[in-house]
């Protein structure tokens, strides 16, 4: 990968700030005020979106806050301007999700992603904004997605990847019913400030563990194993040049008042005195395609793409990787010329040690 992209695979959507619940380990500064997008924003986005989706598969991300809190009749509104080819995404912690909701989905063709954290034990960081525990809700909103035979995807935050705690993950998600599942172990980033170092043995033997659960009973597609091992096996086929794009995907997302950052939605919101808002456009002042083109001359981004060749010349993960993400370098290192974080230790190299740790383990004998 050389450089920034000026088509993006996909576009994040904030159709508002506001969210329901006040999970302690979310990133989000404003998630206590309901700043919402308007029509002419999403008017906008939707005249370069169309066009890229004429020539192929196109997806939008509703992502929040949450998506849910600006309501049927908001989220619709913000979705009209979008052609039949858009496939439209929606990341949401479930508690609003009730038949009208379920109804919504399966009229507008939306594809639904649920955040949940395993068992209700594991929820403790996912409450209200009265600080009650949220997980009732997250359930009652799952279980009308099942009623209404809706297929959905899961993302759980782990933040104390000891031992047993991915087989137990992964039989809870077996359970609740979800096609995909991805994993996130907790970042340092946004305005949640709590550490995220972890032993390391500790969590190369989480992501071996699930690797053996999913392996026992592989009915869900696992986001973090599958991707290592499409890596593992285009290291053993000398394919891997073929697995990373030639340049980053900017994944743009834009904000409920109009403005695009790339590379990272998590620093959408933020602003830094050396780097400004981190915005490299507004798409009520320019078209979306426009402000992609010269989204690589903005100062931050210049300076992240120098952080990515430098992974490329020191790290043996980078094949792996394609060198992180901005926030994390951000609010981790202070600056994004930096190199390895936290987040690079607990989710792209441990995660990598622990499939080659379950393949050593179970190995056929005499192999």
């Amino acid at each position: 990968m050389r450089g920034l992209a000026t088509v993006p695979s996909y576009v994040v959507m904030q159709p508002t700030t506001l969210c329901n619940l006040d999970c302690a380990y979310c990133y989000l500064p404003f998630r206590a005020a309901d700043r919402r997008m308007s029509v002419a924003v999403a008017e906008a986005v939707a005249a370069s979106v169309n066009r890229l989706a004429s020539s192929g598969r196109f997806s939008v991300v509703w992502h929040g806050g949450e998506p849910l809190a600006a309501g049927r009749e908001q989220l619709a509104a913000l979705m009209a301007p979008f052609g039949p080819e858009v496939e439209h995404h929606v990341q949401t912690n479930a508690t609003l999700i009730d038949d009208g909701w379920c109804e919504f989905f399966a009229t507008h063709k939306m594809r639904v992603s649920v955040s949940v954290d395993g068992p209700r034990a594991r929820n403790g960081d996912r409450v209200t904004r009265a600080g009650r525990p949220a997980y009732d809700r997250i359930v009652r909103g799952v279980a009308a997605l099942r009623r209404h035979g809706l297929p959905f995807s899961a993302l759980a935050v782990v933040n104390d990847p000891s031992p047993g705690r991915a087989a137990e993950l992964y039989d809870y998600f077996l359970d609740l019913g979800c096609e995909v599942l991805g994993v996130n172990i907790e970042e340092t980033e946004g305005v949640n400030t709590r550490a995220n170092a972890h032993d390391p043995a500790a969590v190369t033997g989480f992501w071996a563990e699930l690797v053996s659960a999913w392996r026992r009973d592989p009915r869900i597609h696992l986001r973090e194993v599958e991707w290592s091992l499409r890596y593992t096996a285009a290291v053993l086929d000398d394919t891997t040049a073929d697995l990373l794009p030639s340049r980053l995907d900017p994944i743009p997302t834009v904000a409920y008042d109009g403005s695009v950052v790339v590379l990272s939605p998590e620093l959408a919101g933020f602003s830094d005195p050396r780097y400004g808002d981190f915005s490299s456009g507004n798409v009520l002042t320019a078209p979306l395609h426009t402000i992609l083109a010269g989204a690589q001359r903005t100062a931050w981004v210049a300076e992240f793409i120098d952080g990515v060749e430098a992974c490329r010349s020191s790290c043996p993960y980078f094949g792996f990787c394609g060198g992180g993400h901005a926030a994390n370098r951000y609010f981790e290192l202070g600056r994004f010329d930096g190199t390895e974080t936290e987040h690079c230790r607990n989710s792209k190299i441990r995660l990598l040690e622990g499939v080659l740790e379950h393949a050593r383990d179970h190995q056929s004998p005499g192999a």
